[in-house]
């Protein structure tokens, strides 16, 4: 089967919606509140000016002089520190997520990710209790989805505190039994493999630079051969998968020769009516703003 060019974005999103972007920075909307936080990608000038940014926003977030991602949020008085937005799933459903701004720009969701929680709701939802692995998990948008669908979830993620996060989201959502494994992505795959563990559908988030909880040391280029060959080795022949890759200056073809190189015979046994797809991730309609890239492929078309 061949695989098919997709340039994906969220909407109709009632929560969500992308303001402004350029001179390096993005104007948010999440729910009734609106946040300025830095966009590296956004090098074109922004529409609005720089008075209507200021007026428009609810938080800013300024960073630090020290040379990391850090930095602090300026809030305006009607600005809560933590707040819930809601996404609309198929079926009439919907997840819970909460935004709280934290010290490293990023407010608990990507919203980019959005038609992947949607691709993840229908492969999971078309196998009867399926079991899927979610790796670099983050709050859980890609958990919620495929719980919400009926699947058995392990949820891996490094950060205690964001395992905590994303069991607030889960039961904000009206769920429960997620698996939360607070653990090395790598590590714990290779384990999985020698306990000869299969999963019906795996979710790959990974970093471009990351630590584990024992402060393993993760870089994406030294270590994603290594995770893949595992990956591979866990999903089932008509499995489904969702890789995503933010790392500046990435091809989408590089998450399509990765997932044709360690997953040959799970897409060998796609069917003309399957899903194969790679692209771009972004948000936006006026003036798109490219967010990432993303590899996928699953069993029943979407």
């Amino acid at each position: 089967m061949e695989p098919k060019f997709e340039f994906l974005s969220p909407t109709d999103w009632p929560d969500y919606e992308l303001l402004d972007s350029g001179d390096a920075k993005k104007l948010e909307r999440f729910g009734k509140i609106v946040v300025s936080r830095p966009e590296p990608q956004a090098i074109w000038p922004t529409r609005l000016s720089q008075a209507e940014w200021s007026k428009a926003w609810n938080a800013h977030f300024e960073k630090s002089q020290a040379q990391d991602e850090k930095g602090i949020w300026q809030r305006k008085p009607n600005c809560p520190e933590k707040w819930w937005i809601e996404y609309p799933m198929p079926d009439g459903k919907a997840l819970r997520l909460k935004i709280s701004l934290s010290s490293f720009k990023h407010v608990g969701v990507f919203p980019e990710q959005a038609p992947n929680w949607d691709f993840i709701y229908q492969q999971s939802k078309a196998k009867k209790q399926a079991s899927v692995l979610n790796l670099f998990a983050y709050t859980g948008g890609a958990s919620l989805a495929a719980r919400l669908a009926g699947a058995d979830v392990t949820h891996v993620e490094a950060i205690k505190h964001t395992i905590s996060w994303a069991k607030e989201n889960m039961e904000g959502s009206g769920l429960a039994d997620i698996r939360w494994m607070a653990d090395d992505a790598l590590a714990f795959v290779q384990r999985e493999v020698r306990r000869g563990k299969q999963y019906d559908g795996i979710i790959l988030d990974p970093p471009a630079y990351g630590r584990g909880p024992n402060k393993e040391r993760w870089v994406l280029e030294e270590s994603i051969q290594a995770l893949m060959e595992a990956c591979g080795a866990l999903l089932v022949p008509n499995g489904f998968v969702v890789v995503n890759l933010y790392s500046l200056g990435y091809s989408p073809i590089i998450g399509l020769n990765i997932g044709k190189q360690y997953f040959t015979k799970q897409i060998e046994s796609l069917t003309q009516e399957s899903s194969l797809q790679y692209g771009e991730l972004a948000v936006g309609l006026h003036r798109q703003l490219p967010l990432g890239t993303y590899f996928r492929f699953g069993a029943q078309a979407c």
